[in-house]
């Protein structure tokens, strides 16, 4: 059950990290350093709230079944 939850995040992220909009490319691509890190700073940031509120929630579903099988 581990693995194959394991292979499919694997796949997830391999599929999302391919995936870029044209304009956020053209930015990049213009050469300003400054707009290019604010973008990748951006996309951290925006990137990080639904692993976290994922990972909550199974945490909350982990101990529940816990809870319940005991």
């Amino acid at each position: 059950m581990k693995k194959a939850l394991l292979i499919v995040l694997f796949f997830m992220m391999k599929i999302s990290s391919l995936a870029q909009c044209a304009m956020c490319k053209a930015v990049v691509e213009s050469g300003e350093p400054e707009m290019a890190q604010g973008l990748n700073d951006g996309i951290m940031y925006l990137m990080v709230f639904p692993y976290i509120l994922v990972g909550a929630l199974l945490y909350f579903i982990y101990r529940y079944k816990m809870k319940t099988k005991n």
